[in-house]
């Protein structure tokens, strides 16, 4: 078998017998990264705190599960987080809620003696107007794009936190930044969701009931970057293992799609052959996202392996096959 950067896949010797915190472990994707971890080691034992066990905005909750588990990695992927739409309508609670969570939870981990800390940030950190491809340089060159201000600042606070800690304590924390993630098992719930779901949701919905249009925010200018969430399982496993720096990585398939071309891609995929209505008093959110991704090659021999086409392929098919059993609000 062949992981994401050309390496064999074989059990990696730095997971061994260790324990591995992976906070956000039962949702879109650390549910993919928690079944890639343990195929990569049959050693290895993975400790995900459940929100209904453990609230990760307490410090008490935090102090438990790290002597609940005696972790020795900690993977932090959780977050609250949605699209444009929650995002303008919970500035304050994705902004405490994120940054809470994250610099109590590497505070208690360096208390706790953890080996490694890797930090799941995101590209809504970079300024509205960065220059294509975003570079991890330029990340304090501007304001974030308003709509998810707080979400990206609250964000942006762990890698600064990440670089204080390794100077002053020498504590080995990484910063990753995925583009937007799609894949199976997304968030087909049309309040939360991001863009791709959504759109499946709707020209699925759309085709099966008969109707003649769909109705997509915007204008469908800005174009987007999008990575399959079993790419970016791998690429956080692989930074992991071998990166141990501070300096901000992108993690993305460097290449932008329209959100018009995207719209008509999934119609096209979806068999749904009506209009697409643009409602234009809807926000487009930052006009350009592409990342330069050259940064997770030179560091850790990393880059996406699944085509676009592909992706959305597996994505259409796995809601097709599940949306039945999905609890999706009407």
């Amino acid at each position: 078998m062949v992981r994401a950067g050309g390496l064999a896949m074989s059990e990696s010797q730095f997971w061994g017998d260790k324990t591995v915190m992976v906070t956000g472990g039962s949702g879109f994707l650390g549910s993919h990264l928690v079944e890639s971890l343990e195929s990569r080691s049959s050693g290895v034992e993975t400790f995900v705190p459940r929100s209904a066990e453990y609230d990760l905005r307490e410090k008490s909750d935090i102090q438990r599960a790290f002597e609940d588990s005696d972790a020795d990695v900690v993977i932090h992927l959780a977050a609250t987080v949605g699209g444009i739409g929650a995002n303008r309508e919970n500035p304050g609670r994705y902004f405490y809620d994120n940054a809470i969570m994250g610099i109590e939870l590497m505070e208690q981990a360096r208390q706790f003696d953890v080996e490694k800390f890797t930090i799941l940030g995101t590209i809504c950190s970079y300024p509205e107007m960065t220059d294509i491809p975003f570079s991890e340089d330029d990340l304090y060159d501007g304001y974030p794009e308003e709509t998810n201000a707080p979400y990206g600042i609250a964000k942006k606070a762990l890698l600064t936190q990440s670089q204080a800690y390794r100077k002053q304590y020498g504590f080995n924390s990484i910063y990753l930044m995925p583009v937007n993630l799609y894949g199976p098992q997304d968030d087909f719930d049309l309040e939360t969701s991001h863009v791709i779901p959504a759109i499946i949701r709707k020209c699925v919905e759309a085709r099966e009931h008969g109707e003649d249009s769909i109705t997509a925010w915007g204008t469908g200018e800005p174009t987007r970057e999008f990575l399959y969430v079993k790419d970016a399982a791998d690429g956080i496993l692989t930074a992991t293992e071998r990166y141990n720096q501070s300096d901000p990585v992108n993690l993305g398939s460097g290449t932008e799609i329209s959100i018009r071309e995207l719209v008509e891609l999934i119609a096209d995929l979806t068999n749904f052959e009506g209009d697409i209505n643009w409602d234009t008093s809807k926000p487009d959110g930052q006009p350009r996202r592409r990342l330069d991704v050259s940064r997770a090659k030179q560091r850790f021999d990393w880059e996406a392996q699944t085509a676009f086409r592909d992706g959305l392929k597996r994505t259409i098919d796995w809601y097709e096959e599940n949306r039945k059993q999905i609890v999706i609000p009407d």
